[in-house]
C-alpha cells in the first residue's frame, strides 16, 4: 500500500470520526478549527520582517498584457485595453485598474514569472505547492508550510484561513489535515458552527462537557497513541475557540460604514476586508480567491468585469493595512497559474489562451519594495526578457519575507525530502 494514500486515509477517517463525536455530544462543527498548534519559528534570514501574508489567487489565468504587464505601442497586442500611468514612476496598468493604480507606489511587481505549466489544475497546484502534480504524493500548499515551520500567532483561532478557495489547494498535504487551511465559504457568514448552538443552553453544554471529559479520561487512560492524543489537542482547540473572544475576527459586522464603503460590495471585496481582520487578530496565513480569470472566450469583458471585482478591494486592503501600520508586518501576494498570449483570438470572440512562458505576480508589504517593477518581457510580453522568476523562486520569496529558511528539509511520512520551494531560490533585489 503507498504510504501517502494511506496516511490520507487515515487521515481523513479521523477527521470524519472527530466531526461526528463532535456533532453528536457538544453539538458543533470541529472541522475548521484544524490547525497547528503554537510552534517556534524557525530561524529569520537577515531582513525578513513579515508576520502574516494575505495570499489573493486570481484563479483562471490573468491576462498580464491587460494588467500589470502592458504594451502601450502595441494596439494590436493591447486590443481593446489601455494603458494608464500609476503612482510608481517605472509602472503602467491596465486602464480598468484605476483605483490600483494609486496604490502602485506601494507594490512589487514581479513581470517576469514563467512557468511549463500550461494547464489550469497543475498550474495553479504548482503555483500553490511549488512542485509537480504526482499521483503518489499530496505536496503542502505554502500555506501549510507556514503553519508548520512559523506556528501560529493567536493560539486561539486557526493560523491558515482560505475564503472562497479550493479545498484541493490549500490542504495540508502529507503534514496532515491539522495543517490544512480552515474554509469559509462566503466572508460575511463568518467561521461557521464554531460558536454553541442556540438550542443548548450553557448548563446543558457544560454537562455535555464534563460528561465527555469522564469518557475521555477512561479511553485515554486504556488507549495511548499519538491518533488519541491528536484528538484530545483537537477537541481542547475547539472549546478555546467556543470561548475565545477572537472570535469577533470573523465576524464583518465590528467594521465601520466607511471601511465597508472603502472596500465596496462583492464577494471578494468582503473576503479582502475578512483577510485584514485575521491578521489583525494574528492569523498566520489568509487565502482569498477571485476566480474568472480563464478568458478565451470575450477576453476584454471578461477583463474587465474580473478587474471591477479586483480593483478597488485590491486598492482598499494595501490603503488600509497601511493607515494601520499593518502593511509593514503583512506581505499581500496576488498570484495567478500563468498569464493570456499576447495574440488576440478573432475567431474566440477575441479570448486570449493560456500562456505560462510570461505572466505577472504582485508583492506589497512585509519589507518588499514598493513602486517596483522587477524583470521585464518582450515588447510583445510573449517571453521574459530579463530576471526570470519560477513559481519555486516566487514561493521561495514569500519564506524569506516570512523568516523561513527556504532550503529547509522536511521528511516527508515515507522520509523523502521535500522543501517549502522545492529549489527555488528568494530574489533579493524585490526587498529594502
Amino acid at each position: 500500500m503507498n504510504p501517502f494514500n494511506s496516511s490520507k486515509h487515515d487521515e481523513l477517517t479521523r477527521r470524519q470520526f472527530v466531526s461526528n463525536a463532535a456533532r453528536a455530544y457538544l453539538g458543533v462543527h470541529l472541522l475548521p478549527m484544524l490547525g497547528s498548534s503554537v510552534a517556534s519559528a524557525a530561524p529569520s534570514p537577515s531582513g525578513a520582517k513579515a508576520k502574516n501574508v494575505i495570499y489573493l489567487y486570481m484563479s483562471g489565468g490573468m491576462s498580464h498584457i491587460d494588467t500589470f504587464d502592458p504594451k502601450p505601442k502595441k494596439k494590436d497586442i493591447m486590443g481593446e485595453t489601455e494603458a494608464i500611468a500609476s503612482s510608481a514612476d517605472d509602472i503602467l496598468v491596465g486602464g480598468h485598474l484605476k483605483k490600483t493604480s494609486e496604490v502602485m507606489d506601494k507594490v512589487c511587481v514581479v513581470n517576469s514569472m514563467t512557468s511549463k505549466q500550461g494547464a489550469h489544475e497543475q498550474g495553479a497546484y504548482m503555483m500553490h505547492t511549488s512542485y509537480a502534480m504526482r499521483g503518489t504524493v499530496k505536496h503542502p500548499s505554502i500555506g501549510a508550510w507556514t503553519l508548520k515551520l512559523a506556528g501560529r500567532e493567536n493560539p486561539e483561532i486557526p493560523g491558515y484561513v482560505a475564503i472562497n478557495s479550493s479545498p484541493e489547494m490549500t490542504s495540508g498535504g502529507f503534514f496532515g489535515a491539522k495543517y490544512a487551511a480552515a474554509p469559509i465559504g462566503s466572508a460575511s457568514e463568518g467561521l461557521k458552527d464554531s460558536k454553541r448552538p442556540g438550542n443548548v443552553s450553557k448548563d446543558d453544554f457544560d454537562r455535555r462537557l464534563s460528561l465527555a471529559d469522564r469518557l475521555n479520561k477512561q479511553f485515554h487512560g486504556r488507549y495511548q497513541n499519538a491518533d488519541v492524543k491528536a484528538y484530545e489537542e483537537l477537541y481542547q482547540e475547539a472549546i478555546r475557540l467556543m470561548n475565545s473572544k477572537d472570535l469577533k475576527a470573523f465576524n464583518l459586522n465590528g467594521e465601520s460604514e466607511a471601511v465597508r464603503k472603502l472596500y465596496g460590495g462583492g464577494r471578494f471585496a468582503q473576503g479582502c476586508m475578512l483577510a485584514r481582520r485575521l491578521v489583525e487578530h494574528g492569523v498566520r496565513f489568509v487565502e482569498v480567491q477571485l476566480g474568472g480569470w480563464d478568458t478565451h472566450y470575450d477576453n476584454f469583458a471578461g477583463v474587465e468585469g474580473r478587474c471591477q471585482e479586483f480593483d478597488q478591494a485590491y486598492a482598499a486592503l494595501i490603503t488600509d493595512l497601511h493607515k494601520r501600520d499593518l502593511l509593514k508586518d503583512t506581505l499581500v501576494v496576488v498570484a495567478t497559474e500563468f498569464g493570456r498570449t499576447p495574440e488576440i483570438k478573432a475567431e474566440h470572440n477575441n479570448g486570449r489562451d493560456h500562456h505560462p512562458s510570461a505572466f505577472t505576480c504582485l508583492l506589497a508589504g512585509g519589507g518588499v519594495k514598493g513602486g517596483l517593477k522587477y524583470g521585464e518581457t518582450d515588447a510583445s510580453g510573449s517571453k521574459v526578457k530579463d530576471k526570470p522568476v519560477t513559481p519555486q523562486d516566487f514561493n521561495a520569496t514569500i519564506a524569506h519575507a516570512l523568516g523561513i529558511p527556504h532550503d529547509l528539509v522536511v521528511m516527508s511520512p515515507s522520509q523523502r525530502p521535500f522543501r517549502f520551494a522545492d529549489k527555488g531560490s528568494p530574489v533579493m533585489d524585490v526587498f529594502a
